[in-house]
C-alpha cells in the first residue's frame, strides 16, 4: 500500500510513456504476423484459471473476455460456442498469468575473444547486440513489457522500440534505457567514462532528448556524478537505477536513486578499505557476509531504503550461477544458442564446478533472505535475469527461472508471479495499464499448462501470448531464434 500511495503521487512526474501504453498497431506487418496465433477482435478464454498478479490466490474456472487488445471481462466459467470474427479456447486444467515485467533485461550478448578452458580470455570482452533474438526469446517467454537496463547500442533499441510499437516487428513493449552512466575506471570498452557531474548532465539530457526513459548509473560512478545525473533525469520526469560499487547503497539513497541492481550483492558498504568513490576488489561481498536478515545493520539499511522510495531488482537468475553445477542444464536452454556460445557456456559452467559449493550457495540464500526481509518491511521488490555472457541465462527462460527462484527464495508463487508483474508496472508508472489481468487494462496475458500457483515449474509451460490482444505462438518464435543466441 505504501509503495501504490507513492506511486500515485508521483505518477503524473514519472509514468509509463503515453507511446507504449499498448495501443495495438493499426496493421501488423508480415514480420510479426508469422509468429502470430490468434488475430481477431475478440478472444474467449474458457474454463481456464487466472493468477491475476495482484497476488490473490487463483481463481478457478474462469472465462476471461479478449476484446480489441483490452481485457473486456472476467466471469463464471461457461461452454462458449465459436462465431464470425471470435476465437473460444478451451482452457481447462490451464492457467493465465499477467506478461511478465522483466526489470533488468538486455538486448546484448557478452563475447569473449578466445577463452580458455581456466576462464581467461584476451581483452577487450565485447558486447554484441542481439536486437533480432533476444526480443523474440522474451515474448516467447510471457515477458510483454521489459526494461533494458543500460543499452550497449540506445540508437539500435530506441529504433527497435519504435518498429515493434508500429506493428514492423515482433517483441515485448520496451522501457529502453540510456547507456550506462560509467566512471573513469568503468571496465567496458563500450561505455562512455564520465569526466563529472557536468558530463553526467550533458549525458542525460542528450539521452533523453533522443527519446530513452530511463537510465542506469554503474558501477564507477562517483557519488557527485550519481546526483547530478539523477537531478537532471528527475527534471525529465526519468528514473535512475544502479548497478553500483564505489557508491554504497546509503549513499545512493541519499542522493534520491530510485533503485538498486542485482539485490543486496553489489553494496559495499562494510568492505573492509571502502574508500569514497572508489570499487574495491572485494566488490561487496564482505558487506553481504556482515548483512545478517534481522540484523541491526540490514533493518537499518532496508529501513533507509523503504523510506526513500529506493526499489530492489532481483537478479537470482544470473547470480545462481556462481553455485556450482546450479541451475540444472536445460535442452531447451542450449538449443537457443549459437554452437559457439554453448560451448563458451559449458566451459564457463565447468570452471565453476570445480569452485566450493558451501560459499557460493551461503550468498545467494543470503540474497534470498535480504530480498525477504526487504519486501516484509514494505519494499518495492522487482526482478529480471540479467542475461549477458553467461549463456545459462538466457532472455525470456531467465525471466522464468528468476521467477522460480523468487519461490525458492521463501514467496509464496503468486507473490512470485505478482513481484514479475505487477511490481514493474508499479516501477514504470504502467500501473494502470498492465501487469495484473484487470478488466480494462491491456490483454498482455500469458497461457501456461498447468498450475503454477500449485508448481511455479509450470510457468515454463508456456502455450500463447496474448501481447495487446494479439495471441503470439512461442513455438515458431522459438523456432526461428534456434541455434542463434549469441550470433544477433
Amino acid at each position: 500500500m505504501r509503495w501504490a500511495k507513492w506511486f500515485g503521487i508521483v505518477a503524473l512526474c514519472m509514468a509509463w510513456p503515453a507511446g507504449s501504453l499498448g495501443q495495438r498497431p493499426v496493421k501488423l506487418g508480415p514480420e510479426v504476423q508469422k509468429y502470430v496465433k490468434y488475430d481477431v477482435p475478440r478472444v474467449l478464454l474458457t474454463h481456464v484459471r487466472v493468477i491475476d498478479g495482484t497476488g490473490g490466490p487463483a481463481a478457478e474456472d474462469r472465462n476471461v473476455v479478449i476484446e480489441n487488445g483490452k481485457i473486456a471481462a472476467i466471469e463464471a466459467g461457461v461452454d462458449v460456442s465459436a462465431r464470425d470474427g471470435q476465437v473460444v479456447l478451451n482452457l481447462r486444467g490451464e492457467s493465465v498469468i499477467p506478461g511478465l515485467v522483466g526489470m533488468h533485461n538486455h538486448l546484448f550478448y557478452v563475447a569473449h575473444p578466445n577463452l580458455a578452458a581456466d576462464g581467461t580470455f584476451d581483452a577487450p570482452a565485447l558486447v554484441q547486440q542481439m536486437t533480432y533474438s533476444a526480443p523474440l526469446l522474451y515474448l516467447a517467454g510471457g515477458v510483454t513489457t521489459m526494461r533494458t537496463t543500460g543499452s550497449v547500442e540506445p540508437y539500435a533499441d530506441l529504433n527497435l522500440k519504435r518498429m515493434i510499437e508500429e506493428g514492423q516487428l515482433a517483441g515485448p513493449h520496451l522501457d529502453v534505457t540510456g547507456p550506462n552512466l560509467e566512471g573513469t575506471a568503468g571496465l567496458r570498452i563500450e561505455m562512455h567514462p564520465l569526466s563529472g557531474p557536468e558530463d553526467a548532465r550533458r549525458l542525460v539530457n542528450y539521452w533523453a532528448d533522443q527519446g530513452v526513459t530511463s537510465f542506469k548509473a554503474y558501477m564507477n560512478i562517483t557519488r557527485e556524478e550519481l546526483k547530478a545525473a539523477i537531478e537532471e533525469a528527475h527534471k525529465r520526469g526519468i528514473k535512475v537505477t544502479g548497478h553500483l560499487c564505489a557508491v554504497t547503497y546509503p549513499e545512493a539513497a541519499d542522493s534520491g536513486i530510485d533503485g538498486l541492481e542485482h539485490g543486496f550483492f553489489f553494496n559495499t558498504q562494510l568492505d573492509p578499505g571502502k574508500q569514497l568513490d572508489q570499487c574495491p576488489k572485494t566488490m561487496g561481498q564482505p558487506t553481504l557476509k556482515a548483512m545478517e536478515p534481522g540484523g541491526a545493520v540490514a533493518k537499518e539499511l532496508i529501513a533507509k531504503l523503504v523510506e526513500k522510495h529506493v526499489a530492489i531488482t532481483s537478479t537470482l537468475a544470473v547470480l545462481e550461477h556462481r553455485v556450482p553445477n546450479q541451475p540444472p542444464l536445460q535442452q531447451r536452454v542450449l538449443n537457443v544458442m549459437t554452437p559457439g556460445a554453448r560451448e563458451r557456456f559449458l566451459l564457463a559452467r565447468n570452471v565453476r564446478a570445480a569452485q566450493p559449493v558451501e560459499k557460493f550457495a551461503a550468498m545467494l540464500r543470503r540474497e534470498m533472505d535480504l530480498e525477504r526481509e526487504f519486501v516484509a518491511a514494505g519494499g518495492l521488490l522487482l526482478t529480471g535475469p540479467d542475461p549477458t555472457g553467461n549463456g545459462g541465462t538466457v532472455p525470456g527462460f531467465g525471466d522464468q527461472r528468476g521467477v522460480e527462484l523468487l519461490v525458492e527464495a521463501g514467496f509464496t508463487p503468486v507473490e512470485a508471479i505478482k513481484i514479475a508483474s505487477y511490481n514493474g508496472a508499479l516501477y514504470l508508472g504502467g500501473q494502470e495499464h498492465f501487469g495484473t489481468i484487470v478488466v480494462g487494462k491491456n490483454a498482455d496475458l500469458v497461457v501456461v499448462k498447468g498450475n503454477p500457483a500449485a508448481k511455479i515449474e509450470d510457468i515454463e509451460n508456456v502455450e500463447v501470448v496474448f501481447k495487446d490482444g494479439v495471441g503470439y505462438d512461442p513455438a515458431k518464435l522459438l523456432a526461428a531464434v534456434r541455434g542463434h543466441y549469441g550470433e544477433y
